[in-house]
């Protein structure tokens, strides 16, 4: 998984917040993952830059529904207001190719859906 993720730089195509489509939130945004666990977004002139990891979760008490306990960590250091702060989450992962990952988190406070698809640009 590590190595997909660090190989190029991706787009996201899909950002459902709770069954609210947010993906042009994000238009023209190219991420990339860097082995060294940053995460730079850019567009243009704006430059975001974060952090991501994928952990072994499989001893947490977390209900989602994803069995295996594979995270995949995202956080950008904005305010609430800032529309990065809608990817700061340990994403569960539905399903990974060379050219596609796609995340899913089941909130355990409203029991809202997320979903996220990074496509490879």
């Amino acid at each position: 998984m590590e190595t997909t993720a660090v190989s190029g730089s991706w787009r996201i195509t899909n950002l459902n917040d709770s069954g609210q489509d947010e993906t042009s939130d994000f238009a023209g945004y190219e991420f990339t993952f860097n082995s060294d666990g940053s995460l730079v977004a850019i567009n243009g002139t704006i430059t975001m830059t974060g952090t991501w990891s994928i952990t072994d979760d499989t001893n947490s008490d977390d209900d989602s529904s994803n069995d295996d306990g594979i995270e995949f960590n995202i956080f950008f250091p904005v305010p609430d207001t800032n529309d990065f702060e809608d990817l700061n989450d340990d994403w569960d992962i539905l399903s990974t190719s060379s050219t596609k990952i796609e995340l899913i988190d089941i909130s355990g406070g409203n029991g809202g859906t997320d979903l996220l698809t990074f496509e490879k640009n």
